[in-house]
């Protein structure tokens, strides 16, 4: 019996530093590149858990089972060839705890009677292809990165690749933790399908306390809520709910009621970019210290000197996050209400630059305006705190990038820095493929030279959240688990 769940990768487009706040919302458009969790029963050892990453060099993680009065301690085992791996550990302890408070222990001994095999692989996106695309000869564009192998090997150690800022450990510990659940029984699959099911909202719940626990602090949670529920509008859960795990306070059935609780008021509205436009990512070369960035950001805004201006800025860029909240809502409706008409005018702004828009779409130049408008308050703050959150070099990339031809907008997502840029761009059918606006992006960003920028695949993901998938059903994926 295999178990194999899928949990997308996102991009914060609006909402960097304010998301940290319950008061304020963000904007997280989850994408398609996707990290993947496969659960076999292995023909091992009782009560022995192999996880795999075949991606890496040296990466493999053993761990014994055992079962006291305390409950189940999941023990790495010294000749682990991968060292310590934090997120997979606990993920492992916690889950597996969690479904003997549900069920009983005797289920996980009984589940665990042959051993399990898991093998956690995510998509190309996640890691910088820079060098395998140099290796093969190739230009870094978006048809040159679809000839790379699935899930290719990075010829690294895991802790030494180059991630691109998707939000891997948020991916990985969502389809971990929602694989064991349903793999032991814990949550059924109909309800984990279901958006509103109480089996995916424990899966959150679980994965969003693994993912603090890991990271040694209760961060906002919209990379974990993004993987589990898709692109949605995202208001953070108050954080003392995870209080006492996070004191380690794990008395009998402490889990299951914590991550039962009715005090999880975290909330996510679903939403989608507008069709027939498309999301555009692209890995700069140059890296940023998120957790830095973050802490200079919060010690400004509380300094007393600057918090009255603080306020004021983030009152201006919450409107401007939520007035882009409500204009992809209207042009996804707009969309339904005249298909036709809709089609029409994204052929016609595809060719030309947003700001001679106004007279054609008022509503797509007015979603240019705003993008423009977070950016240059988002910048604002940046220099008021003293922080890099749009660095000069990503603003001449990204003033160059929305320049052509059917760009709507774009920016630095997250918390900002060198790491990446984000582009929403018209994609329009029967457009030849040198007249698609990505073509034009592509050539802007192979001849940029103050930085070396290289595009994603990912696109935004269509399937909403994290799913139970098919081996079968994913190219490259049963290959690239048997790779020993």
């Amino acid at each position: 019996m295999s178990t194999i769940v899928s949990a997308p990768g996102k991009v914060l487009a609006a909402g960097g530093y304010l998301v940290l706040d319950q008061q304020y919302p963000g904007v997280v458009i989850s994408t398609s590149s996707r990290f993947y969790t496969v659960i076999q029963a292995s023909l091992g050892s009782a009560n022995q858990i192999v996880v795999r990453s075949p991606q890496f060099n040296q990466a493999e993680w053993r761990y014994t089972v055992t079962y006291n009065a305390a409950g189940i301690q999941v023990n790495p085992q010294e000749d682990s060839i991968g060292g310590k791996n934090k997120f997979v550990h606990l993920a492992l302890q916690h889950t597996l705890n969690l479904v003997s408070e549900i069920h009983s222990v005797a289920r996980v001994q009984e589940r665990l009677f042959n051993g399990l095999d898991i093998a956690a692989v995510g998509d190309n996106d996640f890691y910088s292809q820079r060098a395998q695309l140099e290796s093969l000869g190739l230009p870094r564009t978006t048809e040159s990165l679809s000839r790379i192998t699935p899930f290719c090997h990075n010829g690294v150690k895991l802790t030494d690749v180059h991630k691109t800022g998707m939000g891997s450990s948020a991916a990985l510990i969502t389809s971990l933790v929602s694989a064991l659940l349903l793999h032991f029984s814990a949550i059924t699959e109909t309800d984990f399908a279901n958006l509103e099911g109480d089996g995916r909202r424990l899966a959150h719940n679980a994965a969003q306390f693994v993912h603090c626990l890991a990271q040694g602090k209760v961060g906002s949670g919209f990379d974990v809520s993004s993987a589990v529920f898709g692109s949605q509008i995202y208001r953070r859960f108050g954080p003392a709910v995870l209080d006492p795990l996070m004191k380690g306070e794990f008395a009998a059935g402490t889990l299951k009621s914590v991550l039962n609780s009715s005090a999880w008021d975290y909330s996510f509205r679903p939403i989608q970019l507008p069709p027939l436009t498309r999301l555009v990512l692209a890995d700069v070369e140059a890296g940023s210290d998120t957790p830095s960035l973050v802490g200079k950001v919060l010690k400004w805004r509380g300094h007393e000197d600057s918090c009255e201006t603080a306020k004021d800025l983030w009152t201006q860029i919450d409107e401007s996050n939520q007035s882009l909240a409500r204009q992809l809502d209207a042009l996804s409706q707009s969309y339904v209400q005249n298909k036709y008409v809709y089609e029409e005018t994204i052929r016609q702004l595809a060719s030309l630059p947003a700001q001679e828009w106004e007279s054609i779409s008022k509503a797509f130049y007015d979603l240019h305006q705003t993008t423009q408008r977070i950016r240059n308050l988002m910048r604002r703050m940046g220099d008021l705190a003293g922080v890099e959150i749009e660095p000069e070099q990503q603003t001449h990339l990204l003033d160059k990038s929305i320049q052509q031809a059917g760009v709507v907008g774009g920016g630095v997502p997250g918390a900002g820095g060198y790491d990446a840029i984000w582009l929403l761009i018209c994609s329009p059918p029967g457009l030849s493929d040198e007249q698609q606006p990505l073509r034009q992006v592509e050539s802007v960003w192979s001849t940029f030279d103050e930085s070396n920028v290289t595009p994603l695949l990912a696109q935004e993901s269509v399937a909403k959240g994290a799913r139970v998938v098919q081996l079968d059903e994913i190219p490259g994926l049963k290959e690239a688990i048997q790779r020993q």
